[in-house]
Order: C-alpha cells, then sequence, then structure tokens
C-alpha cells in the first residue's frame, strides 16, 4: 500500500461511494479504494458486474462492499441511495456514472439526450447536495466530479455531453472553495480519451488514451491538492495549448478533432 493510498483511509474512511463502478473509470476507482482499505457502495446500472467486483474485492483486500444495482436517470435514485446508506459513514463520493454522446445532436434520440443531463448533471447535484451535507456535518469528506476535457468550451459533434461537463466542472470549481471551511475537499478530474468501452459505445475512434487505472491514480493523489486534474498526455497537451487561445477558437480545434473521431457517428454510450 502506498502513502497516498493509506492517507485515503485515514482522511476518507471507513465508507466511499463510487457511481459508475460496473466497468471504466468508476471500476478502476473501486479498485484503488478498495487497496486503500476504504469500505464500498458500489452504484452501476448492472448487479451482476457489481456482484462479481464486489467479491473480488473484498476477498483480496479484506473490505466490506455493498451493492447498489440503480440508474441514476430515475427520479427516485437518490432517495434510494440516501435510505440504502443512511447507516454508513461515507466519507468519500466519487460520481463516475456518465452518459456521452457522438455525432450532429440532431441524429441522437431525444430521450437519450435528456437522460445524459440527468445522469451527468441532475444525478451528480442530488448526489453533491445529500453527501456534502452529511460530510459538513462529520467536518470532512471528499468529492470526485467527472469531468472532461471537452469542459471548457463548447465541443460540435459532442453538444450535449460537453454541456454536460462544463456543468460539472463549474460545479467542482466552486464547492471546492465553498467546502473548504467544513474540511470537505473537492476535485474535478478532466481527461481526454479513455482506454474504456465508452468510446466504443459511442461509436468514438480514439488513438491516443489513457487507462481508467491512470486515471483514477492521478485523481486521488490530486485530491486535496488542486482543484482539476487533467490525466493523459492528450488531456494535458489539450488545456496548455488551448488555454489562451479565444473561447470562438477553441470550440473550432475542439469541433474538428472531435468531427476526426465520430466521423459519421450518431451514438450514445453510458459509463
Amino acid at each position: 500500500m502506498s502513502s497516498t493510498s493509506g492517507s485515503l483511509l485515514q482522511r476518507f474512511g471507513p465508507w466511499a461511494l463510487v457511481t459508475g463502478a460496473s466497468d471504466g473509470i468508476g471500476l478502476a476507482f473501486a479498485a484503488e479504494l478498495a487497496a486503500a482499505g476504504l469500505n464500498l457502495v458500489l452504484v452501476a446500472r448492472r448487479a451482476a458486474p457489481l456482484e462479481e467486483l464486489a467479491t473480488d474485492l473484498e476477498r483480496r483486500h479484506g473490505i466490506r462492499c455493498q451493492v447498489m444495482p440503480l440508474d441514476l436517470a430515475s427520479p427516485d435514485a437518490m432517495q434510494t441511495l440516501a435510505t440504502a446508506t443512511a447507516g454508513l459513514e461515507v466519507g468519500l463520493l466519487v460520481a463516475a456514472a456518465g452518459f456521452g454522446s457522438a455525432g450532429p445532436l440532431i441524429a441522437q434520440q431525444p430521450e437519450n439526450e435528456t437522460d445524459m443531463v440527468a445522469v451527468n448533471c441532475t444525478a451528480v447535484l442530488a448526489q453533491c447536495l445529500h453527501f456534502g451535507a452529511r460530510m459538513a456535518q462529520r467536518q470532512g469528506g471528499g468529492v470526485v466530479l467527472l469531468s472532461s476535457v471537452v469542459a471548457f468550451q463548447g465541443t460540435p459533434w459532442s453538444a450535449n455531453y460537453a454541456a454536460t461537463k462544463a456543468y460539472v466542472q463549474s460545479l467542482a470549481e466552486g464547492l471546492r472553495r465553498e467546502w473548504a471551511p467544513q474540511g470537505v475537499e473537492v476535485i474535478a478530474c478532466a481527461p481526454g480519451p479513455v482506454a474504456s468501452g465508452f468510446a466504443r459505445r459511442a461509436g468514438m475512434t480514439m488513438a491516443q488514451t489513457v487507462a481508467p487505472a491512470v486515471v483514477a491514480r492521478q485523481t486521488l493523489a490530486a485530491l486535496g491538492r488542486r482543484g482539476t486534474v487533467r490525466p493523459g498526455a492528450l488531456s494535458k497537451l489539450l488545456g496548455w495549448g488551448l488555454a489562451m487561445a479565444p473561447r470562438v477558437l477553441r470550440v473550432a480545434i475542439m469541433g474538428r478533432v472531435m468531427q476526426g473521431m465520430v466521423g459519421q457517428a450518431g451514438h450514445a454510450a453510458r459509463q
């Protein structure tokens, strides 16, 4: 166990809640936190992979896992989550569940796009309201919100997804300063393309990706030290390269990048 991993249990234990835990970035966060000794509430839509993950993490790390198959787009999802975790001291929230789409907006299914707002924005806000209040009461905690490299400007061919991530980025930046006096640490994780099933399901071709485990490790290492972390070379390159460009130019550049990845795709994917 690294010193960083050991400090996670001391700072945020005994329980962490991870949404989107069945695969990709959420699964990587769950694995890192289990290795650090935190008990886990694992949330995703599909029960089977959650049960398999819970069994594996409990066996390898001697922790406890509570599995919650839940669609965060459901209007009563937060109430279900609040009731199920009422007796647990949740000191760390990792809101990794997400919904993305690629291609022209008018080619998308309207219900997918509205669900995206529900999962990426409304559900994240509800989790912050509920668990943020609990962490403030215990005078300590941590919140990891999943932003994106596309969050810092409008992004053609992924317009709605980029807009939802802009909301998450802005929310994290505001809450970090707002909650600091209560001892609650907040970070926005803004990776570029990640080597998970997300891109394939969204119909995107990504040549340069970062592993989910790298995203999780770098984000947890930066929690409490930085407000935004950009895991992966492409995220850092775009961040540095576009930082001083006029916003209209950033929109044009990101549109070209996204169009190159999606081609004629018009798909949506949950992570």
